[in-house]
């Protein structure tokens, strides 16, 4: 049986849409329904039911897939390290936030330079960064925002949720529930920012307390990373995203000073130029989807 069609199978059954297993593979959504077709007439079975913005699995699929993945994942992993005769075609030119890059992005690559991966990181806002891999700058992106351009693969990476967070001395003068009032209890908290107009923490208190957050920052730095030192260092408080909280808050550096019944989240997507099938492309893409599951 045709290699081909068990790869679109399962691309398809991954991301549950034949528009982005096209997209994914760099093939036509025609080619890429024929394929299917092609594979269920050599079964005799269905493999999909199709339905409005995707497709869904059969239990013949999934137990398909189920067989076929690690098998074909390992035997594409064999070919791309075969193709990569030349160690220059294993350097990574990637794209992305300067936080989520430093925090997850280079430790979920670090254990891939061992296979011969080689990396070059760039930082900069999603505009920038995705002009530079349409100009071929970049080979993989981390963006903030969903990239429009045509001739791009665009999946998505990681939902973003920020938390509200300060040191325990902070926390230990605020009330039980700073929901109850609207959030007035934090006005007396000083506040570190990434910015004078309050980014995210502005965000935040929309999507909160309904209103806008009526201080001035106490510390502004460049960066979460220096935010998150600043609120471990007792500055005050600020929002973050979970994943680069997480540990400070288990390790009880840091409290959680709310669980609004809404707060705000920020998806981020991985892209590629379509068709762009150069083997460390192809690696870093299946391992970083894979890692931001645990993120």
């Amino acid at each position: 049986m045709n290699l081909d069609l068990l790869r679109t199978f399962l691309t398809v059954h991954r991301v549950g849409s034949l528009t982005k297993a096209a997209a994914h593979l760099g093939l036509s959504q025609p080619t890429v329904t024929v394929q299917v077709r092609t594979l269920e007439e050599k079964l005799g079975k269905q493999l999909f039911v199709r339905r409005a913005g995707g497709v869904t699995p059969t239990g013949v699929a999934d137990e398909l897939a189920g067989q076929l993945g690690l098998h074909l994942d390992a035997l594409e992993e064999v070919v791309d390290r075969v193709l990569a005769t030349d160690p220059g075609n294993q350097t990574l030119q990637f794209g992305g936030p300067p936080d989520l890059t430093t925090a997850k992005v280079i430790p979920a690559l670090a254990c891939l330079i061992e296979r011969g991966l080689r990396v070059r990181t760039s930082f900069g806002p999603p505009g920038q960064l995705i002009e530079g891999l349409v100009a071929g700058r970049h080979d993989l992106v981390v963006s903030t925002a969903r990239p429009r351009q045509p001739g791009l693969t665009v999946e998505e990476l990681l939902e973003e949720e920020f938390v509200l967070v300060a040191g325990a001395d902070w926390a230990a003068q605020l009330p039980a529930d700073v929901t109850a009032d609207g959030g007035v209890a934090l006005d007396q908290v000083p506040l570190v920012s990434i910015g004078e107009g309050l980014p995210i923490i502005g965000r935040y208190w929309t999507t909160a307390f309904n209103r806008q957050p009526r201080m001035r920052p106490a510390i502004v730095v460049p960066d979460l990373h220096a935010v998150l030192a600043a609120v471990i260092a007792g500055a005050g408080m600020s929002v973050l995203p979970t994943y680069l909280a997480a540990e400070a808050i288990r390790s009880d550096q840091l409290v959680r000073l709310c669980d609004p019944v809404i707060s705000p989240k920020n998806m981020l997507y991985l892209v590629s130029r379509t068709g762009l099938c150069q083997p460390q492309v192809k690696l870093a893409w299946r391992h970083l989807m894979a890692e931001a599951k645990y993120w």
